[in-house]
């Protein structure tokens, strides 16, 4: 048996005290809450705080795990080349308790955007759908199996 490879990567939706949603503008992906892969030997939380700060100059305390998301399709990278493994993402309500907004090398823009003006700006419909999962989070955790190339389908919707 081959041993399996998997993304593993983390999500923060960042609320500030008055209803606003932190936001990255990507290169590649569009406007998105931020986040990114867990490096080796790094735990779920460092790799979050140390993501939302590298994409937004945000820090960050983190509150809620409110999803695990599996995207069990197999695609090319950017590149065109490199396969794109089977990706893992568990996705965190977070509070904002420092830094300033700034933009890095992976966005282009940051900026915190009203609770109910995000979908009007986040295009891919795997962020989409991860952020409505936030909107109706209640306090019970949220898991979704969905594969995003050719085109986004969602195969398994649940909480856990």
């Amino acid at each position: 048996m081959e041993m399996p490879t998997h993304i593993i990567a983390v999500g923060g939706i960042v609320e500030d005290g008055e209803g606003n949603i932190l936001l990255v503008k990507t290169h590649h992906g569009g406007w998105v809450f931020p986040g990114g892969q867990v490096e080796v030997g790094e735990n779920l939380m460092d790799a979050l705080a140390r993501e939302v700060k590298e994409e937004s100059g945000i820090d960050i305390q983190i509150s809620n795990l409110i999803g695990v998301y599996s995207n069990t399709g197999i695609h090319k990278w950017y590149d065109g080349v490199t396969d794109v493994p089977t990706k893992l993402m568990l996705d965190y309500i977070c509070d904002p308790v420092g830094g300033e907004l700034s933009t890095s090398d992976e966005t282009s823009e940051v900026q915190w955007v009203k609770k109910e003006k995000v979908l009007d700006l986040i295009s891919a419909p795997a962020i989409r759908t991860r952020y409505k999962a936030y909107l109706d989070f209640l306090g019970e955790i949220k898991y979704m199996e969905y594969v995003t190339h050719p085109e986004f389908a969602l195969q398994q919707d649940r909480t856990i």
